[in-house]
């Protein structure tokens, strides 16, 4: 495959889309909690459309698109999503292809490894424990880490500085817009998985560095030796 090759001390990853195939889970939380609050579900695709920028904004968008509801209503119903989606989390989550070879690879070169994920820590760091992944990286950046989430560049910079590298001797790797943005904002390349949720966006319209039909195509871009 080719494309670009960088030099990094640190390997950056998102979550949700990008490591791990969670949209069975994030579903069945998000249809328990519209049932919960007598609204009709919604389907796993309309659902996919809506992942990228944390579970507040999964909510707000169950609850609003092509309907209404108060802030108040929406309150409500984070609060209830967080409830179903503690117990369902990891149930039907899967590994992407390519993704623990290539977690191996890097950690036997040892790179520097991070989560910098949109979701919340309470779900971030059991889900990763879960699915047996937690061991690979020394950072997590959560969606609650710090006041501001992705596509702010603060995430990628507060992870850097965690890793003790700077932005520029780092690589993103993502499946989104949000991904892309704090990438640039941070001054780092970014790639992107095109199997993600990009948020209903076609992920070949997004400015990157490359793009990534599996996993395992991060070490074509990456100089090990």
């Amino acid at each position: 495959m080719s494309g670009p090759r960088f030099s990094p001390r640190a390997v950056l990853f998102d979550l949700d889309g990008t490591l791990l195939d969670t949209i069975g889970d994030l579903a069945e939380a998000a249809n328990l909690m519209l049932a919960e609050l007598s609204r009709p579900a919604r389907s796993q695709d309309e659902i996919h459309s809506f992942v990228g920028k944390g579970l507040p904004n999964l909510v707000r968008r169950c609850m609003t698109e092509d309907a209404q509801a108060t802030e108040a209503e929406i309150e409500t119903a984070i609060s209830v999503f967080r409830q179903h989606y503690a117990l369902v989390n990891g149930r039907t989550t899967r590994i992407y292809p390519g993704v623990t070879e290539v977690l191996d690879a890097l950690r036997a070169s040892r790179f520097k490894l991070a989560v910098v994920t949109n979701k919340a820590g309470d779900f971030t760091l059991p889900l990763l424990e879960r699915m047996g992944l937690s061991a690979y990286f020394d950072v997590v950046v959560s969606g609650d880490t710090l006041p501001v989430k992705k596509p702010d560049p603060a995430v990628l910079h507060h992870a850097c500085e965690l890793l003790q590298v700077e932005a520029a001797e780092a690589l993103m790797i993502g499946d989104s817009q949000n991904d892309a943005l704090a990438a640039r904002g941070a001054g780092m390349p970014v790639l992107l998985v095109t199997y993600g949720y990009s948020e209903g966006m076609p992920v070949d319209s997004i400015e990157c560095d490359g793009l990534l039909s599996n996993a395992i195509h991060v070490l074509d871009h990456i100089d090990r030796s």
